[in-house]
C-alpha cells in the first residue's frame, strides 16, 4: 500500500507522511558521523569512514571531505551521488562569483546558495529531496 505514496514528494500517504522525505532523512541518519571543532588556532574536521564490506579495497581518498574553493571545505553525510551534484553546483557558483567580483565568495553565501538549490530542487522540480547533509567550514 505504501508504494503508491512514495513516488512523489507532493503526495501524502493516508497517515499524513511524505515517504520521499523520510527516505532522504533515513539516508542521512545511516551515514557516518561528521564533526567540526573550532579553536583559536584553526578548524578541525573529522568524518567517520564506515566499512561497507571487508571484500572492498579501502579507498585512497576521503569520500566525505570536499574542497569547494580555496577558503571553503565541506564534510558530507548521506548519499554521495547527491552530494556530488550539490558540491559541483557550489563550486560553479563560487567560481562565477570570483570571476564576477574578483574576490572569493563569502562562506555564508556559499552555504545559502546550496540550501536554496536544495529547497528549489525539491519544491519546484517535484523531484525527490537530496539525501545528504553538509558541514561547511571556511575562513
Amino acid at each position: 500500500m505504501a508504494r503508491r505514496y512514495d513516488q512523489s514528494t507532493t503526495t501524502f500517504s493516508p497517515e499524513g507522511r511524505l515517504h520521499q522525505v523520510e527516505y532522504a532523512i533515513e539516508a542521512i541518519n545511516n551515514a557516518g558521523t561528521c564533526v567540526g571543532l573550532l579553536s583559536a588556532d584553526g578548524i578541525v574536521l573529522t568524518a567517520e569512514r564506515r566499512v561497507v564490506s571487508k571484500l572492498l579495497a579501502p579507498s585512497k581518498t576521503s569520500e566525505k571531505t570536499y574542497t569547494i574553493d580555496n577558503h571553503v571545505v565541506a564534510l558530507v553525510a548521506g548519499l554521495t551521488a547527491d552530494a556530488n551534484i550539490l558540491i559541483n553546483q557550489s563550486r560553479l557558483g563560487s567560481q562565477r562569483y570570483l570571476y564576477k567580483y574578483q574576490e572569493p565568495m563569502p562562506v555564508e553565501q556559499v552555504v545559502k546558495s546550496v540550501c536554496n538549490y536544495k529547497q528549489a530542487y525539491t519544491q519546484y522540480g517535484g523531484l525527490r529531496p537530496f539525501g545528504t547533509a553538509f558541514l561547511f567550514a571556511g575562513w
